[in-house]
């Protein structure tokens, strides 16, 4: 299985409090062969996030397990770096007003978006909450996630999004090519299959795979991999995206696999899982 590439779109790897590197070995092992890394929610890592250098902490510390996870593949891992969007209700709920809680998410976005322009990492990650909120905080979060489209914009980079569920993002989209931001470098996580708007990094549950392979559309393929000792397997384990490929091949989906795997990271992202799993 290592001789084409075999990504998982975002997972978390946890060195501090989980298994880190030992996960994408795992991941390895059944035939992984990349992996986009998103750094973990800053509070698992830093006890008050009152600034920007929490955020600088969390994120180097994701850095350094990428390069950890890179020498177990025979590909390579990226960093994905940003701002977890449930850490405004958290903000919120600490005595922060709403605009108070953006302007310190966009803060820490800023400080992702030097992680990209100085290279370590390959893209940013933001979004809303993906639950009922007041609509200050609601409008607070979409304002975040604006400038994170605007971040994206100055980088040349690709934004994840965090959100809630459902298949018309189209909005989202045009708020991206607003401020310069094409909609294929926009990518919903945790798609449950086709969505309008950004590109689907679908979840590799059977159904969800199927309804993205069967339409001829860019998507790719994730675990959403917790690395929560106390959540073992989480959302799904390591090994999930190699053997959905496994089983993907035999439905006969081939075509799309390619997209998945290999087109749709060139597209959305500008990297080439092919010439990097011949390094």
């Amino acid at each position: 299985m290592s001789e084409t590439p075999i990504l998982d779109n975002h997972l978390h790897l946890d060195p501090v409090n989980g298994r880190g590197a030992e996960a994408a070995a795992e991941f390895a092992d059944a035939g992984g062969t990349h992996l986009l890394v998103l750094n973990k929610p800053s509070w698992y890592f830093v006890d008050d996030v009152d600034g920007v250098e929490a955020f600088r902490e969390t994120f180097e510390i994701t850095c350094e397990v990428v390069e950890d996870a890179t020498e177990e593949l025979d590909g390579r891992a990226w960093p994905v770096l940003g701002v977890h969007p449930a850490l405004i209700s958290r903000l919120v709920e600490d005595g922060y007003t709403p605009a108070e809680a953006r302007d310190l998410m966009q803060s820490g976005l800023e400080v992702a978006a030097e992680f990209v322009a100085d290279g370590p990492a390959l893209a940013i990650k933001s979004g809303r909450p993906h639950y009922e909120v007041d609509d200050d905080v609601w409008a607070a979060a979409n304002e975040v996630m604006r400038h994170a489209f605007e971040l994206g914009s100055e980088t040349g980079c690709a934004v994840q999004l965090h959100t809630e569920g459902g298949e018309d993002f189209e909005e989202v989209a045009e708020w991206a090519e607003d401020r310069g931001l094409p909609r294929e470098r926009v990518v919903k996580h945790y798609s449950g299959g086709p969505v309008e708007g950004p590109i689907p990094s679908v979840i590799a549950n059977k159904d969800a795979l199927e309804a993205a392979a069967s339409e001829d559309g860019p998507f790719l393929m994730e675990t959403d991999f917790l690395d929560d000792p106390e959540r073992p397997g989480a959302v799904l384990g390591p090994k999930t995206v190699p053997r959905r490929v496994r089983w993907l091949t035999e439905q006969g989906y081939e075509d799309a696999l390619r997209t998945a795997h290999v087109d749709t990271p060139a597209r959305v992202y500008g990297i080439d899982t092919e010439a990097t799993l011949d390094e």
